[in-house]
């Protein structure tokens, strides 16, 4: 009966609409009565759009270091992407670089978080227009009308280098000062601030797609090591009216202070430390910002306000550095070896992830909270709004400034353009093969790098307290899933058992936890811990070739050690016992047309394995590492296209790879 209503409802507003087997159509007075009857039957069906909670978790990828116009030097870079138009991009739709091309995802991301520079945000473009009053200081000239339709070309690169840290150079001083009110330029932060949370607001839609308000606190060493933190806020109900920076205060311990005042106050927020790399040193120091010694307080502020740390980026990878890890074959991978926005050689001790969960036991060994019992995530650390972790797409982070592959560095200029830019920017060429080339730090960076979580639904809340217990990993950028698991007597088949995750959960511990001495004893020895661990290839990328588990330890002397281990191999083949290596599985790049091994590598790689040399009363963390066969590297894919040799002091090929977060061992 309700169908033959709705049905007949349905003819009728048809006749309506048409005027259908009418002569003359209805007119006003008389639709007015028509529509004073029921037409359509109730109904009460409702479609659920809802996704149900996973309490086994499901992975989501994503990316929390992400700048737009409102930072000074995105601004400068010619980017005029807002952070709606960053969300829009991390949804799917494609937006335009700075140079007027598309950028697009290949595959939209679960979770996005802006993060513009808190110092001075938004106050580059207010600058930049004539018509406003900021723009009547004289030092503001450098940037007028900067990024004007007709000055998006390569030829505007003189007009852009240093444009900001001169606009810089004007305001500080000038606020200092008194000549400038330091509410003029703090308004238009507001503003800028309270557009980024509108933003952040408009597109976050749980169950479907997160977003973070969030913005980068930038500050240094006087050496001009990076200390650069992302901040990112749980909720967008209370948050600050004007977020922390520079301007307040170059020291992180005030970063952190205010913090934790707001978190009396009902705001929950951490940081996130990025490009450690680049710190020379400074990053994981055993003394705190004034160099007095860590003490227990500084420790556990520290470990509450900065749970995670920045692995992977478009500027270098921080995992560790060749001389750290003298055994570990993989530990060059995409190295940025100079500190931040310079040339000069960045200190590997004290820059690097691994180094400091050395220098943590250790500090744990002396009786002090481990400040650096972190976990790990990846982001790009993009200035364009759009994130950069495609290695044939690869566009840079500097706008204008790499616009084409000639400005990246990947491919030489002809004699004339050679000529001309060693005239403009001696400081920034090089000659390689005897070529000119685009030099410094530039060539170095990388397609990377994305963030992983493991959550029970796509929302705000659930993804936050993914980061917050550090059950994330990071990747160079391919969408690898990554699982880690630490516990005592998994049962034998628990990788081949429909709820072995299940069982993982409820009998183990989990990525970025801690865990302790089982109850199980046999004499006084305590029963070695089992770690089951999943890898699975992102089906767009290329297979794995081989898992590994990256164990450090401190012995009875005080002395920090570190091993690296292959656990599975492609193809199952055996681990060699004797070097704890797989067998080289012959997979190959065609550097003529980055075509890849289709017969090798595999899909999945997971194991149990049980550390034979575990000592119960040794301190000790494990993370997995997951490595993809080998590809083409961005700069490769840029040569290619381009018809033009591949520049010899490059990596040719890359192998994409994948971080747990660490899981301390704590006697």
């Amino acid at each position: 009966m309700a169908q033959r209503k709705m049905l007949a409802g349905v003819a009728f507003a048809g006749m309506l609409l048409a005027g259908c087997e009418r002569t003359t159509p209805l007119d006003q007075t008389q639709i007015a009565g028509a529509l004073g009857q029921a037409v359509f039957a109730t109904d009460h069906a409702v479609i659920d759009r809802r996704v149900a909670a996973n309490p086994q978790r499901n992975a989501y990828f994503g990316d929390l270091h992400v700048h737009t116009t409102y930072s000074f030097d995105a601004y400068a870079f010619g980017t005029l992407a807002t952070p709606y138009d960053a969300y829009r991009f991390a949804k799917g739709e494609a937006i335009k670089h700075p140079s007027g091309y598309d950028m697009q995802l290949s595959e939209p991301l679960d979770f996005y978080g802006v993060t513009d520079h808190a110092m001075f945000m938004g106050v580059a473009p207010v600058a930049a227009d004539t018509g406003s009053a900021l723009s009547k200081y004289p030092f503001t000239e450098v940037i007028h009308d900067l990024n004007m339709p007709d000055n998006m070309d390569r030829w505007s690169l003189p007009d852009r280098l240093g444009s900001f840290t001169k606009l810089l150079a004007g305001l500080v001083p000038g606020i200092i000062g008194g000549d400038i009110e330091a509410e003029e330029t703090l308004a238009i932060t507001r503003r800028a601030w309270a557009d980024t949370v509108r933003a952040a607001d408009m597109f976050n839609d749980p169950g479907r797609f997160t977003t973070f308000v969030a913005y980068e606190y930038t500050t240094g060493s006087d050496d001009r090591g990076n200390l650069h933190r992302n901040v990112v806020f749980e909720s967008s109900d209370l948050v600050p009216e004007v977020p922390f920076s520079r301007l307040h205060s170059n020291n992180p311990e005030d970063l952190w202070r205010w913090m934790d005042t707001l978190r009396e106050a009902g705001v929950e927020s951490m940081a996130i430390p990025h490009n450690s790399n680049g710190s020379n040193g400074q990053m994981f120091k055993l003394v705190d910002f004034s160099g007095a010694p860590i003490d227990n307080d500084y420790a556990v502020q520290r470990i509450r306000n900065e749970p995670l740390v920045e692995i992977t980026q478009i500027k270098g990878t921080s995992e560790t550095h060749p001389s750290l890890s003298t055994t570990d074959e993989w530990a060059n991978f995409e190295l940025m070896e100079f500190r931040v926005a310079t040339t000069l050689p960045s200190e590997p001790e004290g820059s690097y992830v691994r180094n400091a969960l050395r220098r943590g036991l250790a500090l744990e060994a002396q009786g002090v909270t481990n400040p650096y019992a972190f976990g790990v995530i990846g982001s790009s650390d993009t200035h364009t709004g759009a994130a950069q972790n495609d290695e044939s797409e690869f566009s840079s982070k500097l706008g204008v400034l790499s616009s084409d592959a000639q400005l990246r560095g990947s491919v030489p200029f002809g004699p004339a353009e050679g000529w001309l830019f060693n005239t403009l920017a001696p400081q920034a060429m090089t000659k390689v093969d005897g070529e000119t080339y685009v030099g410094g730090a530039s060539p170095t960076f990388g397609a990377s790098g994305l963030a992983g979580v493991w959550a029970e639904e796509n929302t705000r809340e659930a993804i936050y307290a993914a980061l917050r217990r550090k059950e994330t990993f990071a990747t160079s950028g391919p969408r690898m899933r990554l699982r880690f698991f630490a516990g005592y007597g998994f049962p034998s088949d628990l990788l081949d058992s429909t709820d072995g995750v299940a069982q993982a959960y409820a009998t183990g511990v989990t990525m970025g936890a801690d865990l302790t001495p089982s109850d199980i004893k046999t004499s006084a020895t305590v029963a070695a811990p089992q770690f089951a661990m999943w890898a699975q290839a992102d089906a767009n990328s290329a297979p794995l070739q081989r898992l590994q588990i990256i164990k450090g330890w401190i012995d009875a002397s005080g002395e920090t050690h570190e091993e690296v281990i292959d656990v599975a191999c492609a193809g199952g083949v055996a681990v060699n016992p004797a070097t704890n290596r797989c067998p080289d599985n012959d997979a190959s790049v065609d550097l003529g047309d980055c075509s890849i091994s289709a017969n090798t590598g595999d899909a999945q790689l997971r194991t149990v394995w049980t550390d034979p040399n575990f000592k119960a009363s040794q301190r000790a963390f494990y993370y997995t590492r997951v490595l993809e066969n080998p590809t083409c590297r961005w700069s490769t894919w840029d040569a290619i296209r381009a018809g033009t040799d591949l520049r010899s002091d490059l990596a040719a090929t890359l192998q994409e790879r994948a971080w747990s977060s660490p899981i301390q061992y704590v006697p």
